[in-house]
């Protein structure tokens, strides 16, 4: 007879906990991370009634890892979405872009050609110079401001990841001693570390290693750990060695000094997808609208010296623009630093978009790389001039001075046009000050370009006729000027000319573009010309110049700021692209894993109807056995 009872109560216990177990699923059914439970039954070890075998976590790793995979990509792109439709929107304003104000501009100095004595037309040609500049440094502070916002953003975001991987590290722990305890870890524990995992996912892609089954170990995709069982591991937000204006992630090492991780160990997560937006979209747009500017600046002062003002001076430098930035690795052992870098007018063309990082060999020749795309300059794009005492680099539109010779393993970061459009402003308020006549008369057959005038050119106010021979002998008439070639002095009876080379006589500069042919001579005269207050030839000159190869040498204004909008509107189309096909499988993930580890409420209560009819079954098994029981002690009596 006890059989009976011991049957049905076990029935009740089973029942009972079967119930309790539903409930909790309902009771959880929006509880984020939660997975559901399942009762699992087996027949008692009596061989009589039921016994709860597990309580089951409805939990598979392998669609967790795929999912926490998947959602980590998903939220890079969404965070580079954000970002670049920011730029996006901005570069592509009818209104507030630069297209029409550069458009504004040069049609000023129509106007001025029109009237080039004229206050009104000279008055509107330094309004829209002003208006320009003053765009050029607005669209620079709005990408500084995102570069700021970034690096706080990043700051943040770690702050996050360090908060979670001590937790995890924490819920290692309580998990090994409720193991050691009870033999199983409670539910409620493993579903709050693989919910941790989850979230850390999507702030950095993060590798996943469970040790022995039981304990999580986390790490960066390069191997640096963030949480070996119990033990968690911090990440710092810190300057970087070679940018003290961009942050970027840090570690400890076994020393206790901070090392910088590089940038492209992140690549998922809200963390890789800030710092994939920086470097592949935000830089670079930042240094196009520099090299704009530059291009802009440069190649504008040089034709407005060649003109003459309404004082009958030589017109001055029409812009101001921001100087290249250089900056020291900390870790250099020579202790030399770069004195003072400028922009190369004479070879402005070669000018690029992009940043630099130097690094000086055992021989103490320097390797340029650029950022953009990780090549080498050649050996013939650079030049590099130590004299015993300081040195000289010169390459890519810019020179570069230090003051001593760098040791092996030196390294400097170059960022040539990155805040150039900050500080560019016209410099000009002086309504006679605007160079619209002609001050150097040119005539001959010598091939060269480039030509410019230096300040002060020809202030002696003589006229130069030169010759220049098949075999790059030169003349100079009258004898005596001052002749330099590519900034050195140059000896006219002794040296010769090569195609490339930079003459200046006089303030008056020019590069050889092609040597006479076999048995020809070329000529080149040029003086100061007389100017009126009617004169318009460098008016036309300048205006002229929005149809000139500016940027780079190959590339108008108009082209290369159309292009670089062009540039970020595909982009922008291409992460959205990626974004909705990335999303879509993360919800295709989503969906295996919710019917798997999610609580269906109709299925919860159906089980709710089963569980209560096995309780009142078993209810009805002790209620049968104590009636048996009874009627056997009334037959006694």
């Amino acid at each position: 007879m006890s059989t009976i009872f011991s049957v049905g109560l076990s029935g009740l216990n089973a029942a009972q906990n079967a119930l309790n177990t539903t409930s909790n699923n309902i009771s959880n059914v929006y509880t984020p991370g939660y997975n559901r439970e399942l009762t699992i039954l087996g027949q008692s070890r009596a061989d009589a009634g039921v016994q709860v075998n597990d309580i089951q976590r409805q939990f598979n790793q392998y669609v967790a890892s795929q999912l926490n995979a998947a959602s980590s990509s998903s939220s890079a792109l969404a965070t580079y979405e954000n970002q670049i439709s920011q730029i996006d929107n901005l570069l592509a304003d009818r209104e507030a872009g630069l297209a029409p104000l550069m458009q504004n501009f040069f049609s000023s100095l129509e106007d001025l050609a029109g009237a080039p004595s004229d206050p009104a037309s000279r008055q509107g040609l330094l309004g829209t110079a002003d208006t320009l500049t003053a765009q050029f440094r607005a669209f620079d502070g709005y990408l500084e401001d995102m570069q700021k916002g970034i690096n706080g953003q990043i700051k943040d975001e770690v702050t996050q990841v360090n908060n979670m991987t001590e937790q995890l590290a924490t819920l290692n722990r309580e998990i090994a001693l409720s193991r050691a305890r009870s033999g199983e870890a409670p539910n409620s524990l493993l579903n709050q570390r693989d919910q941790l995992v989850a979230e850390l996912s999507e702030r950095m892609d993060v590798r996943l290693d469970i040790q022995d089954g039981k304990a999580y170990n986390i790490s960066l995709p390069n191997g640096q750990p963030l949480v070996s069982g119990t033990n968690h591991y911090r990440l710092e937000a810190m300057e970087a060695p070679s940018d003290p204006q961009r942050t970027v992630l840090g570690y400890r090492d076994s020393g206790g000094n901070l090392v910088a991780l590089p940038e492209d160990t992140v690549k998922g997560g809200t963390l890789g997808g800030l710092m994939t937006f920086r470097a592949e979209t935000l830089d670079k747009t930042q240094n196009q609208i520099g090299q704009l500017a530059v291009s802009l600046a440069v190649g504008f002062n040089a034709q407005h010296r060649l003109g003459q003002d309404l004082n009958g001076d030589q017109g001055e430098d029409f812009f101001s623009i921001g100087q290249p930035r250089a900056y020291s690795h900390p870790r250099n052992a020579g202790g030399v630093e770069v004195t003072s870098a400028s922009f190369d007018n004479a070879n402005i063309d070669q000018l690029r978009a992009t940043d630099y990082t130097i690094r000086f060999d055992t021989a103490g020749d320097p390797k340029i790389v650029r950022k953009d795309n990780g090549q080498a300059l050649g050996a013939g794009e650079f030049d590099w001039n130590f004299d015993g005492t300081a040195g000289e680099l010169s390459f890519g539109g810019l020179t570069l001075s230090f003051d001593g010779q760098p040791a092996a393993g030196d390294r400097y970061e170059i960022q040539p046009v990155r805040r150039a459009a900050a500080e560019m402003a016209s410099n000009i308020s002086d309504l006679d000050k605007i160079a619209a006549g002609s001050f150097v008369t040119v005539e001959g057959d010598m091939a060269v370009t480039g030509l410019r005038a230096q300040e002060n050119a020809l202030t002696g106010g003589a006229s130069y006729a030169l010759d220049l021979a098949d075999d790059g002998s030169l003349s100079v008439v009258p004898g005596g000027a001052p002749v330099l070639r590519n900034g050195e002095a140059f000896n006219v009876t002794t040296d010769a000319v090569a195609v490339g080379d930079t003459l200046e006589v006089d303030g008056i500069a020019f590069k050889i573009s092609a040597l006479p042919a076999a048995g020809e001579t070329a000529q080149l005269q040029f003086g100061l010309t007389s100017s009126g207050t009617g004169d318009n030839r460098n008016a036309l000159a300048m205006q002229n110049l929005q149809n000139e190869s500016l940027v780079a040498g190959r590339s108008t204004l108009s082209q290369a700021y159309g292009g670089m909008v062009s540039d970020v509107g595909n982009r922008t189309n291409i992460v959205k692209v990626n974004l909705d096909a990335r999303q879509g499988l993360t919800d295709q993930l989503k969906a295996v894993q919710q019917s798997e580890s999610g609580v269906n409420l109709d299925e919860e209560a159906a089980n709710l109807i089963r569980y209560q009819q096995f309780y009142m079954a078993n209810a009805r098994v002790i209620d049968t056995a104590s009636t048996v029981f009874d009627t056997i002690l009334g037959l006694r009596n």
